[in-house]
């Protein structure tokens, strides 16, 4: 059984380690095992048993670009987040000084929202933060 694990070890060399890889790699290990136990019920020697498992393994690619997108995915969309919520700052801040300055330029008061509106990319730049630490 050690030759099936050092298998499986190898399939996810280059796999991100988290925690839905993990599970994989778990379920992966079970089945073959599974697998090796019924091939040796059906009067297999061990070795024969493991080298046909490993042989009919299949299509490891798959399986590895889906582990790997699933989390760049996550991280494009809290790029995308946090480049959205800069804009949208950068734009209503903007807005917010044209108003002052075209209605009351006597009173400075574009100051206060600002402070409000850039909590929003800063919420998502730690956001963006805690997705790349789930990643690693």
């Amino acid at each position: 059984m050690r030759r099936i694990y050092e298998f499986v070890e190898k399939l996810f060399d280059d796999v991100p380690e988290t925690e839905r890889s993990e599970q994989v790699k778990e379920e992966i290990m079970q089945d073959m095992e599974e697998k090796v136990y019924d091939l040796m019920h059906e009067g297999k020697s061990q070795e024969d048993a493991i080298n046909k498992v490993i042989i009919e393994f299949g299509d490891f690619d798959e399986i590895k670009e889906e582990l790997k997108i699933g989390g760049s995915k996550k991280l494009g969309f809290a790029k995308l987040n946090l480049g959205f919520s800069i804009w949208g700052a950068i734009l209503i801040i903007a807005l917010m000084v044209f108003i002052n300055f075209y209605y009351t330029p006597k009173i400075i008061w574009f100051v206060y929202p600002t402070f409000v509106v850039l909590w929003w990319p800063l919420s998502m730049f730690y956001y963006l933060h805690r997705k790349k630490e789930e990643l690693k």
